[in-house]
């Protein structure tokens, strides 16, 4: 039986669509269906590796992971990767093709739709169900023109589309109301249904809202969904989405330092779950508090920019405090270069080719360039033996005069660490995630072992996510408005 599509759009960012998807992709995959993932065009930093080898938003693999099945590049054929205010790594299937600026990307979006429907009807082959996430808002009709994201695919493939709101950030009937009024009346055709996300209280108080809006729009109203608390237990594609820090507010201090080119953040989820730490994200002009047992410093899209910035905002001599008074320090990816003596880029893969000072707290140097390391890793730490299981994926290779940190499976050393044994960095993302590595850096800086088991815990809560759905979204409905898509010229 061909495999039938349906496609959620919002009527803005961060409305929810990333999360009812996933929690879409279990309610169907415990019914038994085989469902894909796939959303055409995503702008984020936190990506994940893929099984056939290349890289896609984090928000598919959790969807993906939410369906049972493995992380392909086909669910999320076209990535942009911000690197500086308007410009950004693109990512086509998996790869590295270049970089753009914003006004250049408007351009060649049409040219990359093929790229876009030839990794759909993959997935569409080897599913029952497709489920698309938009991008952004689809009233955003300055963007329409030659738009791969939103209505630009939903036409092109032919695949109906469920348009969500946020009652949370206020304005739910306007924005939806809204959508209709401004979008083409050809593309208002594609919305088969609304849902209104992210309500608190008595839902029997927004009942006339929802008649309202399905008066005005002449789209059935499919689901007022209730605010969903845990959501922060999954990983989060959007770092404006992190709180500060974790709920639990415990008493041994973690900080993140969240520079503006913030990549690969999800490596401090499992952290924010402890509940014996206070996971801390300090934003560019807040001071790293003198309490701090751990001071993470994570991946970044820039990383001699971030560099700079950690320099202007007095990042560099609070750490040196932070390690006068004992402190730990952990530098991931491009935190781990920047740990280093020098960073140079004579290619000029982040900017201007150049060479800069590191902030010389390890004795390495980094040379970026050459082919982009996207690989799933697995290993132990070098002097005690720790297990460990992850990933790379960056731009570079790093020289080291101190010891190893990881020794990865067949004996290659990864990272480093000097002769205190608290400064430590290194190319593994996902370490945390593993309990074996999250428990033995929380009994280095003396934080209690709580015995949490990450990977079970997202899985209870993407069970507990779709538990919720079913509540509230007519999933019947949902699967009748579903059909089976017709490819055909773009419209």
């Amino acid at each position: 039986m061909p495999a039938r599509a349906l496609m959620i759009q919002g009527t803005g960012s961060d409305v929810g669509k990333s999360l009812l998807v996933a929690g879409l992709a279990r309610v169907f995959a415990r019914r038994g269906l085989k469902v894909r993932p796939f959303k055409p065009q995503n702008m984020s930093n936190n990506a994940a590796v893929t099984t056939d080898g290349g890289e896609i938003g984090r928000a598919q693999a959790l969807q993906a992971r939410a369906a049972r099945v493995p992380v392909s590049v086909h669910m999320n054929p076209v990535l942009l990767k911000p690197q500086s205010d308007i410009g950004a790594q693109l990512v086509v299937q998996g790869r590295v093709v270049g970089n753009t600026w914003a006004r250049d990307y408007q351009g060649i979006k049409a040219g990359l739709l093929a790229s876009v429907l030839d990794s759909f009807g993959r997935l569409a082959a080897e599913a029952d169900l497709v489920l698309v996430e938009g991008a952004g808002a689809a009233s955003e009709v300055n963007l329409r023109a030659d738009d791969i994201a939103n209505m630009g695919f939903a036409r092109a493939a032919d695949v109906p589309v469920i348009l969500v709101g946020d009652i949370d950030r206020g304005g739910v009937i306007a924005s939806l109301v809204g959508t209709k009024a401004v979008i083409d009346p050809a593309d208002a055709g594609m919305i088969v249904g609304f849902i209104v996300n992210r309500f608190r209280g008595d839902p029997s108080l927004f009942a006339d809202g929802m008649t309202l809006i399905a008066q005005r729009t002449g789209w059935p109203a499919l689901g007022l969904v209730s605010h969903f608390a845990d959501a922060v237990r999954l990983p989060a594609e959007d770092a404006l989405s992190l709180p500060a820090r974790n709920a639990a507010g415990g008493a041994m201090r973690i900080v993140v330092l969240a520079y503006p080119h913030l990549a690969n953040f999800d490596d401090v989820d499992p952290l924010r779950q402890e509940p014996n730490v206070d996971v801390v994200f300090v934003r560019p002009g807040q001071p790293i508090p003198g309490d701090t047992a751990l001071v993470i410093l994570p991946g970044s899209k820039a990383t001699i920019a971030d560099l700079a910035i950690l320099r202007e905002t007095g990042w560099d001599i609070d750490l040196r405090a932070h390690l006068q008074r004992g402190g730990h320090v952990l530098g991931l990816c491009g935190g781990y270069q920047m740990l280093g003596r020098r960073i140079s880029d004579p290619e000029g893969i982040e900017g201007p080719p150049g060479s800069v000072e590191g902030l010389c707290l390890l004795d390495v140097e980094t040379m970026l360039g050459g082919d982009k390391v996207l690989v799933e890793v697995t290993g132990r730490t070098a002097a005690e033996g720790v297990p460990f299981k992850g990933y790379e994926m960056h731009v570079g290779r790093t020289t080291s005069a101190e010891r190893p940190l990881l020794e990865l499976d067949g004996g290659a050393p990864d990272g480093s660490i000097d002769a205190s044994g608290r400064i430590a960095g290194c190319y593994v993302h996902g370490l945390m995630a593993d309990d074996r590595q999250r428990r033995h850096w929380l009994q280095r800086i003396g934080a209690a072992d709580s015995g949490l088991d990450y990977e079970a815990g997202i899985e209870d809560t993407l069970d507990r996510l779709a538990d919720h759905l079913e509540k509230h979204v007519d999933c019947a409905r949902l699967l009748e408005l579903a059909r089976v898509p017709q490819f055909g010229p773009t419209k």
